[in-house]
């Protein structure tokens, strides 16, 4: 009788042991819900688990703030989601797994060899596939056409420079009682833009920080239109610290004639603005140096934690096919990252032709981009120079620094977060 219970136990134990790995094979994916995000990626892992049963992918809405915030120090303790699309490429690579053994190596070096690089850390040897880069952003500007033709202004041709757009949109603004010229996201990548076109280098080759002349050009500049009401004080001087935040919505309500932030909400401009007012989406600024924006982009990446290596990358290869990745690509209305999807093109239906344009307009700024400008979002310490940016700039638009003291402290953050990235 002890026998049989023994035998009895040890086969219901196996039993457990058998169907416990289709139990626990689900993995949560987290992600924001602009553009390339939980929304647009749902009806694809709807269909994933349909053609896997016992497997689940949860995808996970959590605002963009905290993944800036709050995974980085989930991360740093050996916790967090199995996978996310994550902004900071560079920054939280030590954390990615090397998907190379779980998804097929040839789609991914061939499709995404440029981005790839962004996701190794600034590591030139690696080979790693740390990821799948989701689509490629782009800096910049959107214009109220609707305010130009009701002040009688000229809208500034290609080539204008950022003196120019200010003089135009200034001018704009006063005849329409608009309240500001222009706006800027408060983000430390927006800005990158402004100063990579005044000259500055950010990093320099060998992955070094680099605070330079361009950069104070282009600090006392951006300081001098808040000063004189260009852009309003209150959105980069009253949040304090490096808080990211966007502008779209002073757009979309009219009080602002230009609103610098990126192609990742054309889809909201397409469904939000409507035909409240004419729009469009404006060719780089020029600065002393280049008529450059930033480059950018998300990726679904792995991290080294995950319990399910192999179900993760089952379902990031899913997902890179490219009749999936177009179909994301085409709800979230961006730019692929995918080589084989930019030679072939993407169809955007439901897209009104003003967006069609302004991708057109976005997608032309590309090979126009400065060297700086790659090399800065590739960079491991992209994150701190960003958010180093946005404080000091800050604290020079309260008073609290002069631009001289702000640029000092900014090097002494951003070398102050790599030792402590050294350290660990």
């Amino acid at each position: 009788m002890q026998r049989f219970r023994l035998r009895l136990s040890c086969a219901l134990g196996a039993l457990v042991l058998a169907s416990s790995p289709v139990l626990a094979q689900q993995i949560t994916v987290v992600c924001d819900d602009l553009g390339f995000g939980c929304n647009t990626m749902q009806p694809i892992a709807d269909r994933f688990m349909e053609e896997n049963p016992g497997k689940t992918v949860n995808l996970e809405v959590v605002p963009y703030q905290s993944m800036l915030e709050s995974l980085p120090v989930q991360l740093a303790s050996g916790q967090g989601p199995d996978a996310a699309i994550v902004t900071d490429l560079g920054g939280l690579s030590r954390y990615y797994l090397d998907l190379t053994p779980y998804v097929d190596p040839d789609l991914f070096n061939s499709n995404f060899e440029r981005t790839l690089q962004w996701l190794r850390g600034g590591d030139a040897t690696s080979t790693a596939i740390n990821g799948m880069p989701t689509s490629l952003t782009v800096n910049g500007g959107y214009v109220n056409l609707t305010l130009f033709e009701q002040a009688g202004v000229a809208v500034p041709e290609e080539g204008a420079t950022w003196e120019e757009w200010a003089e135009a949109t200034r001018q704009v603004a006063e005849a329409t009682g608009t309240d500001f010229a222009m706006e800027m996201d408060r983000s430390g990548h927006r800005f990158a833009s402004l100063a990579i076109s005044y000259g500055a280098e950010l990093v320099d080759e060998a992955g070094n920080p680099v605070v330079d002349d361009g950069l104070r050009a282009a600090i006392e500049q951006f300081v001098a239109w808040h000063q004189d009401g260009t852009m309003p004080m209150d959105l980069w001087g009253a949040v304090g610290g490096a808080t990211h935040r966007e502008l779209f919505s002073d757009f979309l309500n009219a009080n602002t004639v230009l609103y610098f932030g990126g192609s990742w909400t054309l889809s909201q401009m397409d469904q939000e603005v409507g035909d409240l007012f004419d729009w469009k989406v404006i060719p780089a600024p020029c600065g002393p140096s280049s008529c450059t924006v930033m480059p950018g982009g998300g990726a679904l990446v792995a991290f080294q934690h995950t319990a399910q290596p192999e179900l993760v990358g089952e379902f990031i290869n899913y997902l890179a096919e490219p009749q999936n990745l177009s179909e994301v690509l085409a709800a979230a209305v961006e730019i692929p990252a995918a080589s084989s999807l930019i030679e072939s093109g993407i169809e955007y239906p439901g897209s009104s032709e003003r967006t069609q344009e302004a991708l057109s307009t976005f997608i032309a700024q590309i090979p126009k981009m400065a060297p700086a400008a790659y090399r800065f979002q590739g960079w491991r310490y992209q994150r701190a120079m960003m958010n180093a940016l946005t404080t000091r700039i800050s604290q020079v638009l309260n008073g609290e620094l002069e631009v001289d003291g702000a640029m000092d402290r900014i090097k002494q953050d951003v070398n102050l977060a790599i030792e402590a990235a050294k350290a660990q």
